[in-house]
């Protein structure tokens, strides 16, 4: 019980209750733990396998795991943590992106101890009767204690009533399913506990709640999505996930290490005071990317991508010490060219728009072609102009 319940706190947030989850653990029988995905972009991301870890561990431990596909409640669109109304998705799209979804989730669950289900499997047969039936077991003040409906509903900004339906019919699933344990990031902690409660209207016993950190993009602030182009897809290319992951900032390193990498808490800590007695961070960095594309690809590619990424330096003659430097903005992001003219790496703006349209400018030795691209706030890159101008910004 101590090793499981180490197991299962690692890189967790929050358990409702540790109690509840003891009693299921001791009970010896093999527990339905239960996650969601509403399948609105085509590829699951870092972002997303924090979740499936623990999923894994729950395997580890012999349970079994219902990754579910939320084809159902994807055409609702998921309110948790926005400020408007999501659009709502075609029945099309959806379908196809959760076609990638079953494909890819198996290189981190296993495949005997998974059961990949579709909540419109029996979402479409509560019919319009069992709708109004479901949404007679919760008011709208209930409702309104979600902090983002609050919010909005405080600011006058829109609350769809379909809305109110996404974590009712969440919850639903939970009774459909009949789920021990429910997982979800930390934005998801409301629709999670209305699970609990209406498994406790339907006489289950009720689920126990565990909700995991959100991952922050490579932008090092907001959470990491498709839509932020701020995403590492589990699916990519091994030298291009491995030059993403490079490319985050030092403070994010360690972030990721603590919800992405399956190294021990003593061998990171031990990796912290090898940078605190002076080691070069790029090296440690190495380490998390190795990991990572190992794992999502074959054991061996993150080496590859390591040799691979230091012959482009080498190659592209960079200088083994570049100036750093800190530039603080106003902002989410800045545009490429005013960024490069207020370091002084060119004149004018005019300068770097010809530059970049002869190939003459790149981040971490990745040519821009587009003038109007912007960088994030909160990262950290190396800057070429030209072939002999070199300068590393922190933002």
């Amino acid at each position: 019980m101590k090793e499981a319940l180490k197991l299962i706190n690692r890189g967790t947030d929050e358990i409702l209750t540790e109690s509840d989850l003891k009693k299921k653990l001791d009970s010896g029988k093999q527990l339905i733990i239960k996650a969601g995905f509403d399948p609105t972009a085509p590829d699951l991301h870092l972002g997303h396998t924090v979740l499936l870890n623990k999923l894994r561990h729950f395997q580890d431990l012999g349970h079994r795991v219902v990754f579910l596909i939320g084809d159902f409640t994807g055409r609702i669109g998921d309110p948790s943590g926005t400020n408007k109304t999501r659009p709502t998705l075609d029945a099309k799209d959806l379908e196809e992106n959760a076609k990638t979804y079953e494909k890819q989730v198996f290189k981190i669950l296993k495949k005997d101890l998974t059961d990949v289900r579709f909540n419109s499997e029996w979402c479409e047969k509560l019919g319009a009767d069992g709708l109004i039936r479901l949404a007679a077991k919760y008011n709208v003040a209930r409702m309104l204690e979600r902090d983002d409906f609050s919010k909005r509903f405080s600011e006058n900004k829109s609350i769809a009533i379909h809305e109110f339906l996404y974590p009712l019919v969440q919850g639903y699933d939970s009774v459909a399913l009949k789920a021990d344990v429910e997982l979800g990031g930390t934005d998801q902690k409301f629709n999670l506990l209305v699970g609990r409660e209406l498994q406790r209207d339907y006489d289950q016993e009720p689920q126990v709640v565990i909700t995991v950190p959100i991952l922050e993009g490579l932008d090092g602030v907001k959470k990491m999505s498709k839509s932020l182009n701020n995403y590492v897809a589990i699916d990519e290319e091994p030298d291009e996930m491995f030059g993403k992951i490079m490319s985050i900032s030092d403070d994010l390193m360690w972030r990721w290490f603590e919800l992405l990498s399956f190294m021990s808490e003593e061998e990171i800590n031990s990796l912290k005071k090898e940078m605190q007695d002076g080691k070069n961070p790029r090296d440690i960095k190495f380490i998390l990317a190795e990991e990572i594309v190992d794992r999502f690809h074959k054991d061996g590619d993150g080496q590859k991508c390591k040799e691979s990424f230091l012959n482009r330096f080498q190659k592209g003659q960079i200088p083994e010490n570049v100036d750093s430097v800190k530039v603080n903005i106003d902002g989410e992001s800045i545009l490429l060219v005013n960024l490069l003219k207020e370091t002084n790496m060119i004149a004018s703006v005019s300068e770097g728009n010809r530059l970049i349209k002869q190939g003459g400018i790149k981040v971490n030795s990745e040519k821009v072609n587009d003038p109007k691209f912007e960088i994030s706030v909160n990262s950290e890159n190396l800057y070429q102009v030209g072939k002999r101008r070199f300068l590393k910004i922190k933002i």
